[in-house]
């Protein structure tokens, strides 16, 4: 035991060693794949951890500490109604607006609640690929027939790799049937309509905090007066929560005042210390989220609101880790995109624009197949789709990229894997890839 502990030490020390001696400093292509993996890592940590990632814990957290897990097993346990289960999973991406990451505490908390492997996953696809935004989007920018067939082709996608993920792992469903079928769940503490305006009010949150402005540049759009207005939509929905703090989880009103004073005054600071307006949303969206946490750590009337942020914290300490290591992996193989920027990775662009030109089998199944590994934060996708196809990308395989891409990624995958198991995550990933293989070819064919 003890010389094969040492031989695999030797290997990862002559591994190491290896990369360290062969690394080539002076290569163009190289060193700009590694300023293509810090740029994508800061743009992430600036865009998407703060705003996005963080609000996404907490609404974990409210899923796997307030929300009674007979809910979570009556709509998505292995003995729920399928019609039921499948058709709340797979429209839920329209109500989240979240992206391949921001998905996946969501994803963690129901399905260590107890949900059906089918469902969850189901829930896991939809999450990311079925955003009515970037829906939308795609309707305007690339066309009728290709938002229509990316939202048909997304819905169909996550009932379908639900059903079937369920059907390959039929033995370890039918274990969890019989353990819920005499599953006696104690009494929730409060209705669930208290839960369910808490809940979502911190998704509300999130999804304004997160609203773009139109790719198109249209300023007389309903969707461009919201972002006008974003983040006054923002503060009101914090008013909301700190009334359902004190309403809902019954914590003192002079704490939860002191937490929203400091909130608000940091807004005022903020605006006037930081020159770059896109950083001050970041500072009120921190102090709220710090005293939050200390407001509900401190808690001393109900031991729930203490477990919620020590749950949030959990899912946090699980899951960042391995999206720093997919982030920096993914912007170094294939680059960094984002903001009118991009930086080439390892992986010559060139070589992915001749791939997928055209409609045959491989373009498809290499668009898929990039997609699936590459990072695409919410909305993005649709005008990287639109530079590729003016590159020549194939129709067939810019509607494979579109149904793979936003809902996996490295990041992704990693954390997946630490959920459902190494094989599990390789049949997930191979049936969203073959599926958006076959959706791209049967698209190119006929459009």
């Amino acid at each position: 035991m003890e010389s094969k502990k040492e031989l695999k030490y030797l290997v990862w020390v002559v591994f190491i060693f290896g990369v360290i001696f062969f690394m080539p400093i002076g290569n163009e292509r190289f060193t700009t794949a590694i300023y293509a993996a810090l740029d994508l890592s800061k743009w992430y940590a600036q865009e998407h951890v703060i705003l996005c990632l963080l609000p996404a814990f907490f609404i974990a957290g409210v899923i796997a500490v307030f929300i009674n897990q007979a809910s979570v097993i009556r709509y998505f346990g292995a003995n729920a109604k399928k019609w039921l289960s499948y058709s709340v999973a797979s429209v839920s991406g329209a109500i989240l607006a979240v992206c391949s990451c921001t998905i996946l505490p969501l994803f963690t908390s129901i399905y260590k609640r107890g949900a059906g492997l089918g469902p969850a996953v189901a829930f896991l696809y939809s999450g990311p690929a079925i955003s009515i935004l970037s829906i939308i989007l795609t309707w305007r920018i690339l066309g009728t027939e290709m938002g229509v067939a990316r939202m048909v082709g997304a819905i169909l996608f996550s009932v379908i790799i639900g059903l079937v993920m369920a059907f390959i792992f039929r033995k370890e469903e039918k274990a969890k049937q019989e353990e819920q079928m005499n599953f006696d769940a104690p009494p929730a503490k409060r209705p669930i309509s208290q839960t369910m305006f808490h809940f979502f009010t911190l998704v509300l949150i999130m999804v304004a905090a997160n609203w773009g402005a139109p790719a198109t540049g249209d300023t007389s759009s309903v969707w461009f007066y919201f972002f006008t207005y974003k983040w006054h939509i923002t503060g009101f929905l914090g008013l909301m929560l700190a009334f359902s703090l004190i309403r809902v989880l019954k914590i003192k009103w002079q704490w939860v005042l002191l937490g929203a004073a400091a909130t608000a005054l940091s807004i005022l600071f903020a605006s006037r210390l930081i020159p770059n307006p896109k950083m001050v949303p970041l500072v009120p969206m921190i102090v709220g989220i710090a005293a939050l946490s200390v407001i509900t750590l401190f808690d001393r009337n109900d031991e729930e609101n203490k477990a919620w942020t020590i749950s949030a914290w959990g899912f946090a300490r699980q899951i960042m880790p391995l999206l720093a290591i997919g982030v920096v992996t993914a912007g170094f193989l294939l680059g960094s995109t984002h903001d009118n920027v991009a930086i080439p990775g390892v992986v010559p662009n060139g070589w992915i624009e001749w791939a997928v030109g055209g409609n045959s089998f491989f373009s498809n199944f290499f668009a898929s197949f990039t997609g699936a590994f590459m990072y695409f934060a919410t909305l993005t996708e649709v005008p990287i789709v639109q530079g590729l196809l003016s590159s020549g990308m194939g129709k067939g395989p810019a509607l494979a990229l579109l149904l793979a891409g936003p809902s996996l990624s490295l990041p992704n995958m990693l954390v997946i894997r630490g959920v459902m198991g190494t094989k599990k995550t390789i049949v997930y990933v191979s049936l969203v890839v073959v599926m958006a293989t076959l959706s791209g070819l049967f698209y190119g064919t006929f459009f």
